[in-house]
């Protein structure tokens, strides 16, 4: 069944690239990533590869609610399988162009959460511990429904590491365009076929949070849904959960009391994959570093809809279709992503002067006697660290090597071409600044950033 499945995928991407088939499968233009992982590294398997300008299909599970309640995993999240690009080397990039985010479920979950002691050791969802046995990451398996109900599978006990504190269920309309909480009641209904709701896919690994019956705000208030994707990039140079790739959560694997700690020259191998940024939806692109051979691209934590900050730590994880472009950029050597959103997702600062704008700018110029500086495309450098103060100093930073300019003079341009946006507490940023077109096509960008802004 799931040959035929992956068939009938293959056979409609093919006919949208206008390729055989065959064309498509021999020439690796599309890959179909449907299996999942919750540590991604080195020691990864990764499958394709996939040529630059191929297509990947992936279907993550719900996830990062999920992850936390199924304690045998040892991530936050999970993603899927990271796919090889052909001729990637550490020292590229590759360009993530998100054509399009189908949200499978019919129902979510999420809120606020507290680690309850005695139920993990170091990170609770890394090493989730059997408070009765004591058995690290222990088998469970599910009794029913409810925060009871996900129970170790050595000794019966509940074993669940985290409690919320304040929880919500929405239920989706037909086409997925609105949310709305549900009572008590209705979440107890949804709970009893969670898997169902959540639209678990087959390869999936975690529990639905769906499961927990979480009712503590009103009923009927009404979300938006625009679907984006917490986690998607590359897999950094060490073996990590996937959940903690990203400057303000890898600080806590650093000489950790679990088996995936890492040390802390670690930290740089990285790749910031794990944003939480709201922009990074359909039509936006990612620029990844590559920071092992084959790049390996991995994707989940697909969320309905989130605020500026994902404040409360969680927001709206659901199962998804996720369909991405791969363009291979040769000798791009980034520390971090390179985000180009949606234009009208960019800070007011950064969005495209108008003619009007360029002609007054340009009657002050011509009349002191310079040129105005007209040839410029926006981008956004993500920057992350253990707090906020860090993570935009990690930005400023990585977007002057970008640029070729001083930290002083990014700050500078930020401040009149751009913008700092929290992506997410307690430390990731986006920073925004206008850069030179002639800059852009010394990186070998350039083409990007006009085809999002100026087509």
């Amino acid at each position: 069944m799931k040959k035929i499945m992956n068939a009938s995928l293959l056979i409609l991407v093919s006919l949208f690239l206008g390729l055989s088939y065959a064309q498509a499968t021999e020439a690796k233009k599309i890959v179909i990533a449907n299996e999942i992982v919750d540590v991604i590294g080195p020691s990864c398997k990764m499958i394709g590869p996939i040529q630059s300008g191929g297509i990947i299909i992936a279907t993550p599970e719900a996830a990062c609610f999920g992850p936390m309640i199924t304690p045998h995993l040892k991530s936050g999240h999970t993603l899927t399988i990271p796919v090889s690009v052909e001729g990637a080397e550490v020292g590229d990039s590759v360009a993530i162009k998100i054509r399009r985010i189908k949200v499978l479920a019919l129902a979510t979950a999420s809120g606020t959460e507290i680690a309850i002691e005695g139920r993990y050791i170091g990170e609770a969802d890394i090493a989730a511990r059997c408070p009765k046995c004591g058995t690290i990451n222990p088998p469970t398996e599910l009794k029913g429904t409810g925060p009871e109900a996900i129970c170790c599978k050595i000794c019966g006990t509940p074993c669940i590491p985290y409690r919320v504190t304040n929880g919500y269920t929405i239920i989706f309309d037909e086409d997925r365009s609105i949310g709305v909480t549900v009572p008590k009641a209705t979440t107890e209904e949804i709970a009893k076929q969670a898997y169902e709701y959540s639209a678990v896919p087959r390869n999936g690994l975690s529990y639905p949070v769906t499961l927990l019956s979480l009712a503590d705000l009103p009923p009927g208030i009404i979300a938006r849904v625009r679907p984006m994707i917490g986690n998607i990039g590359t897999i950094p140079a060490v073996d990590m959960p996937s959940s903690h790739n990203a400057g303000d959560l890898t600080v806590f694997l650093v000489d950790a009391p679990f088996k995936l700690a890492i040390a802390k020259a670690d930290e740089a191998k990285r790749t910031d994959a794990h944003m939480d940024i709201d922009n990074v939806r359909e039509g936006a692109i990612i620029i990844a570093p590559v920071k092992v051979p084959g790049a390996g691209i991995v994707v989940g934590d697909v969320h309905a809809m989130q605020g500026d900050g994902e404040i409360a730590g969680h927001t709206t994880d659901v199962s998804a279709e996720v369909t991405l472009e791969v363009e291979l950029i040769k000798g791009l050597n980034l520390d971090g992503p390179i985000l180009l959103p949606n234009k009208e997702d960019l800070p007011f600062l950064a969005r495209l002067y108008n003619d009007d704008q360029l002609r007054k700018a340009g009657v002050i110029a011509d009349r002191l006697g310079f040129a105005i500086q007209k040839d410029l495309l926006p981008i956004q450098v993500i920057g992350s660290g253990s707090n906020l103060n860090e993570a935009v100093r990690c930005g400023v930073e990585r977007m002057a090597r970008l640029a070729g300019i001083s930290p002083e003079a990014v700050k500078n341009w930020v401040t009149l071409t751009g913008g700092v946006e929290i992506g997410r507490l307690p430390g990731l940023v986006t920073v925004t600044m206008m850069v030179p077109i002639d800059k852009l096509k010394e990186l070998g960008i350039a083409h990007l950033a006009q085809g999002q802004y100026l087509e």
